[in-house]
């Protein structure tokens, strides 16, 4: 994979890879799933032009640690965030959160501690139902997924994330989410993931999002279909504040579908709430 992450760190025998590019205030990336920081990456360079910008792939994801000994549902994940932002001495970083990511981000703020100057909220996980019926299916055979030959297992990974796209993937782009889920440690991590996820990690914070004081920005693909726009509008309804921009001919990977109109949006959010 291209970008490759260049420091890591440890957290309860966890190996945590990150990096940090540009200067400025600080804004941190948050992946969901299947994906991990790669995705962000094009998005990181463009905001590195005006922010100092973290990246970093949850454990269980990209090139973190996948040891199967690890739990890596979103409690775990949401209090990693908020020691990794004590880690980096970030008070108030501007955050920005895709899919699962967004409980995360959500989690470390409502439950963990953690204060935010902004928060971004893309195509976020946040407010059940969420997952599919694909999800429920390995959350009950996980043990029988993880044994799959490659060449099936690879099959099955193509589909399920070419289905995240509204406009299609390219040969490299499918192949980059892929990479992190092919060899024999990244089958079995893929099937824990889902196996882990749990709603029950949204339900306990979705009663207090009308906390949130910081600025909230909700950005959603008008064609996701893996969490569709009717969310997006519950979402901004939980956060009376917050606002939301719809992007139209993009699903839920946002990132590829529609890069430039997604960082067209962001960098406008960001300069919004610089200026406040």
């Amino acid at each position: 994979m291209a970008h490759a992450l260049s420091r890591t760190l440890e957290w309860r025998g966890r190996t945590v890879a990150w990096d940090v590019i540009g200067a400025g205030p600080p804004l941190v990336l948050l992946h969901g799933t299947p994906w991990s920081s790669w995705l962000w990456r094009p998005i990181a360079e463009r905001l590195s032009r005006a922010f100092r910008v973290h990246v970093w792939d949850m454990p269980g994801y990209g090139a973190s640690s996948k040891l199967p000994e690890h739990a890596v549902g979103l409690d775990v994940q949401g209090e990693l965030f908020a020691h990794l932002l004590r880690e980096w001495r970030l008070a108030r970083p501007h955050v920005i959160a895709h899919d699962i990511g967004g409980a995360v981000a959500l989690r470390a703020r409502l439950l963990h501690g953690a204060s935010f100057r902004s928060l971004a909220l893309v195509d976020a996980v946040a407010l059940r139902p969420w997952g599919s019926p694909f999800f429920s299916l390995v959350q009950q055979h996980a043990d029988v997924f993880a044994q799959l030959p490659s060449t099936i297992h690879r099959g099955v990974i193509e589909a399920y994330i070419r289905g995240a796209s509204h406009r299609g993937l390219t040969p490299d782009a499918l192949a980059a989410l892929t990479a992190p889920w092919l060899d024999a440690e990244g089958r079995s991590a893929f099937y824990r993931q889902i196996a882990q996820a749990d709603e029950r990690h949204t339900d306990e914070v979705e009663g207090s999002l009308g906390e949130l004081d910081e600025p909230v920005h909700i950005i959603w693909g008008e064609q996701d279909a893996w969490i569709p726009l009717e969310r997006a509008e519950r979402l901004r309804a939980a956060i009376p504040h917050a606002n939301l921009v719809t992007i139209p001919d993009a699903g839920h990977l946002i990132q590829l579908d529609a890069p430039d109109e997604l960082g067209d949006a962001l960098e406008r959010w960001m300069d919004a709430v610089r200026a406040r």
